[in-house]
């Protein structure tokens, strides 16, 4: 090749190369020409709208669930805990192909409503919805590995506590129950803003359904519940409770409760009802089981309220146990005859004997020494007529007819325990006020200090005490009550506690339809007492309704009161005071 060949060939050559290079040029040109545009639209023409609709496709929110408070025993023993739980969640861009099988799979093994579970598969607006909350792990994981084995994908589990009550139906009448998305009943509910505590979140950006590994990510820490203390003992409750259904089934009873005090404090260490219900499984159980029949359903208290009269009439001194009556078969209440539970003649009863013997007469007769309004302030001051606002929802004040406007029948009828209304805590705490030396102190339930959904401060810190009769009078009504257990003149002797003095009344009243709102038939039976009767530890108040085989309050509620007192004497090592028995006449 020639040596101008040679230079037309190189000139060629750079000519190329500089059109590509300028070509290359144009092109960059252009692409920047584009990116500008885009950025002068994305930054000046509409950012905030462009940055919401990037934020909105490129990032996920996933709720952080905030551990639940446990709810204890005096002891620190779980009654409610929360243990791992998960949440499952999908992707619906990934199952929406396949949305009606998955929905019909889940539906069948979760028990969730199909249409809603379809509906939240299908969504086209998000790529992420919650499916099913606080699954127990072992099932959220075999569901899933299923529906991987059938070759559907798109779902997965996020961590979400759930609530577990060890001891089953233990205390469950006061815990209550937490459903799906809300706290439904008992304490649960009453002090969730304390248990729930402040869920969190995280939010990450997502691309092409994952995760951005270094994308921006803000999260927010949960705040975990703060645990709520109860008064209550476990073993307790627990021993309350199997004991008082015997005690029902026995007496074929529709329902019964058992309250068991600590004198002193007036803290609550068993509020045991029958029926009950596994609170792991609250639906299985009719609705009227679910709540607290200690606090909700009043009654007439009967001849349990004859100590609150007695007590009363000693410590204004209008009588003494020794006090002679002249009983008759029956007395005439304007117009109307009040007689006793057995027929018969003049009878010679001292006061106590009157409280012995379970006298109505008797009890009128005495309570005739007081003015009108005097027995009614008494009863007040033991805290009938009011709520004892110890924390449990749905409580009644019973009923005190207002003392003003009480006619010789009212106060001849509400001496022995008719024409008033009351709650088993309620008559708990007035009869423990006598075991107490006549200082009536709040009862509680819950250890300490908590508020209430309503913003109630209440608990074992919060309550107050004041005197309602002299420690003289509540001695010698002790004493009075110790003859109920006497095995020769005690219409109780199923209720002593061999070894021990023990203090007792029984209590039958008639029960007033809801239908007739009249006497329908029925009856409460009762028992109340405490022990040592000399040196008293623990008040036990027992309520049977409806007992259907004709027992009483002493052979229904007497055994059930022995066996929990016994039970507790013996748990905490209370010795017999070795003083001997009362020796008050029951006759003159």
């Amino acid at each position: 090749m020639s040596l101008r060949n040679q230079s037309r060939g190189v000139r060629a050559t750079r000519g190329s190369a500089l059109f590509r290079l300028r070509f290359g040029f144009i092109v960059i040109a252009m692409v920047l020409s584009v990116f500008g545009v885009r950025l002068v639209q994305l930054q000046g023409l509409d950012p905030n709208a462009y940055a919401a609709r990037a934020a909105k496709e490129g990032t996920d929110t996933v709720e952080l669930p905030a551990e639940r408070g446990a709810i204890v025993d005096r002891n620190g023993v779980e009654l409610a805990s929360s243990v791992d739980g998960l949440m499952i969640v999908a992707d619906p861009q990934m199952t929406k192909d396949d949305s009606s099988e998955i929905a019909t799979f889940l539906a069948e093994e979760l028990d969730l409503d199909y249409f809603a579970t379809l509906d939240r598969l299908r969504r086209d607006d998000t790529r992420f919805q919650y499916i099913a909350r606080r699954v127990p792990s072992t099932v959220a994981n075999r569901v899933l590995d299923a529906l991987e084995e059938q070759g559907y994908s798109g779902l997965s589990t996020r961590r979400d506590p759930m609530r577990d009550y060890p001891a089953d139906d233990v205390a469950a009448n006061l815990i209550g129950f937490v459903g799906e998305d809300a706290p439904l009943a008992g304490f649960e509910r009453t002090f969730d803003e304390q248990l729930a505590g402040v869920d969190g979140e995280t939010t990450y950006e997502v691309g092409g359904g994952n995760r951005i590994p270094l994308g921006t990510n803000n999260t927010v820490k949960p705040v975990n519940g703060k645990d709520l203390q109860l008064t209550i003992e476990r073993d307790v409750q627990w021993y309350a409770q199997r004991v008082l259904r015997a005690g029902v089934r026995a007496a074929q009873g529709d329902s019964g409760t058992a309250i068991v005090v600590n004198t002193e404090t007036g803290e609550i260490l068993a509020d045991a009802e029958y029926p009950s219900f596994n609170a792991n499984e609250p639906l299985r159980s009719p609705k009227e089981d679910l709540g607290s029949r200690a606090t909700s359903d009043p009654y007439e208290p009967g001849s349990v309220e004859k100590v609150l009269t007695f007590a009363s009439l000693i410590d204004a001194g209008k009588i003494t146990p020794r006090t002679r009556l002249k009983v008759p078969g029956v007395i005439d209440s304007q117009g109307m005859p009040i007689h006793d539970y057995w027929d018969h003649g003049d009878i010679h009863l001292t006061a106590a004997g009157a409280l012995a013997k379970s006298s109505n007469v008797g009890t009128v007769l005495a309570t005739r020494e007081f003015r009108s309004t005097e027995l009614g302030a008494y009863l007040q001051a033991f805290g009938l007529g009011r709520r004892t606002n110890i924390g449990v929802r749905g409580e009644s004040a019973g009923k005190l007819p207002d003392p003003a406007t009480w006619s010789q029948l009212t106060q001849d009828n509400i001496a022995f325990g008719q024409g008033l209304s009351v709650n088993a805590v309620q008559m708990a705490a007035a009869i423990n006020t006598i075991a107490n030396g006549g200082v009536r102190v709040d009862p509680s339930i819950i250890k300490g200090e908590a508020v209430t959904d309503g913003g109630q401060e209440v608990g074992s810190a919060t309550t107050t005490s004041r005197r309602v009769v002299s420690e003289s009078a509540a001695r010698q009504t002790a004493e009075m009550m110790e003859l109920v257990t006497d095995p020769v003149d005690g219409i109780a002797p199923g209720a002593a506690i061999e070894g021990y003095r023990v203090a007792g009344k029984t209590g039958t009243a008639q029960r007033v339809g809801s239908e007739c709102g009249c006497y329908d038939g029925t009856f409460t039976v009762s028992f109340a007492g405490f022990a040592p009767a000399d040196n008293p530890k623990f008040t036990v108040y027992v309520v049977i309704q409806n007992p259907k085989n004709g027992m009483g309050g002493g052979a229904a509620g007497g055994p059930v009161f022995r066996k929990i007192m016994t039970y507790l004497l013996r748990k905490y090592g209370v010795p017999p005071t070795g003083a001997p028995a009362t020796t008050l006449p029951v006759e003159w």
